[in-house]
């Protein structure tokens, strides 16, 4: 019997996703997203509307994955799979447990490595030659649930977050392209994480992006890439101004700001204050 299957999401890669599955002649009975005045700034930030409409796809707004009417409803439609991609609340077991087989996520590295959040930017700041992403069923725990699928990302030394963001929504349509079939007609074998290897990556806040005189041209050249579009910007205090700087580079001999061992030219910026 063909699996019904929700997806839960309020950004551009889930999106994709959602976009992907009907590409290939897939369908969804139910879409899940938040109330339109929810998270107007978030990056990505996207809306269902349209999509529902056109594709005749039931569409439940709440403000919490975690809400009542979450659940009722899944109950309701007998949703075997729900998809939650590109959803910062973190869903509780009920929720979990609620439709029949599961619920799936994506994460942009290779899990077990890099659990945690910020994956983008903590992948250009430590410098990786690769990553991926990783399709996994969601359990109770931080991105340690048995694994769907992987596929991975060679990385240029001089990836921006902006490139890597493209670059991770890219794979995730293909992990759906690849896994869409298995994961409908019941076919798929999940594979359980090896703990023994896993890392962790704390969250990233807003201070710390900023560059200053200790750093080095490579860890200042590292957070500008980490850091700039869809992400906040690395920044500069100069007394009261603040530089936002998007793309930046180095040179040993002179600059706009001073390091350890050399300056950073500022090439794309803002003045704020």
């Amino acid at each position: 019997m063909k699996k019904k299957i929700a997806f839960a999401t309020c950004v551009q890669l889930g999106l994709s996703c959602i976009e992907e599955i009907y590409n290939i002649g897939g369908e969804l009975d139910l879409l899940i997203t938040l109330p339109d005045h929810k998270a107007e700034n978030k990056s990505g930030r996207i809306y269902l509307d349209e999509f529902s409409q056109r594709n005749d796809v039931p569409l439940l707004k709440v403000d919490n994955i975690n809400d009542q009417i979450t659940i009722d409803t899944l109950k309701e439609k007998g949703i075997d799979w729900l998809f939650i991609i590109g959803w910062s609340q973190i869903a509780k077991p009920e929720v979990l447990h609620t439709p029949k087989e599961g619920c799936i996520g994506m994460h942009p590295t290779l899990l077990p490595e890099g659990r945690g959040r910020a994956a983008i930017p903590w992948t250009i700041i430590k410098g990786l030659d690769r990553t991926g992403v990783t399709m996994f069923k969601l359990d109770e725990g931080v991105d340690t649930g048995d694994i769907i699928g992987q596929k991975t990302i060679d990385l240029p030394s001089d990836i921006t977050a902006t490139d890597l963001y493209e670059k991770v929504n890219d794979t995730h349509i293909e992990l759906i392209s690849d896994y869409w079939t298995s994961i409908v007609d019941g076919s798929i074998e999940p594979m359980a994480q090896d703990d023994s290897k896993a890392t962790k990556w704390p969250r990233r806040k807003p201070e710390d992006g900023e560059i200053h005189n200790g750093m080095t041209m490579l860890e200042a050249d590292r957070l500008v890439r980490a850091v700039t579009s869809p992400y906040p910007g690395a920044f500069f205090m100069d007394g009261q101004k603040v530089y936002r700087v998007w793309d930046a580079s180095t040179n040993r001999e002179s600059g706009d700001i001073p390091l350890q061992d050399g300056y950073l030219i500022m090439n794309q910026y803002e003045i704020e204050g």
